[in-house]
């Protein structure tokens, strides 16, 4: 289940972002069929890999997805540097809090 969530996530980052899908694809020079496919979390022959989710959250600057998985792991994200000064961004920087 965990997995499902995960995907649907990063979908929807993409999908609903403030970015456009396709700008997106162009930015981490994916295709954009491809892309769809490995964010479908019922396409159970295409998988995201996780060097593609870095580049997505890296281009987004969402930072959703990585709060989700420290959650469910016990875990919380908390800016560093100058992120933690200016809220109102998605942080490319976090550090992992127990």
């Amino acid at each position: 289940m965990f997995e499902k969530n995960l995907t649907k996530k990063m979908q929807d980052v993409v999908l609903d972002g403030q970015i456009a899908a396709k700008e997106v694809c162009r930015k981490i020079n994916k295709p954009y069929s491809t892309l769809l496919r490995e964010l479908n979390p019922f396409d159970t022959h295409a998988k995201l890999g996780a060097e593609t989710m870095f580049d997505i959250i890296r281009v987004t600057r969402n930072v959703a997805v990585l709060e989700f998985m420290a959650r469910e792991l016990g875990y919380s994200l908390k800016p560093t540097g100058e992120e933690q000064k200016n809220k109102k961004s998605k942080s490319d920087g976090a550090a992992i809090m127990m």
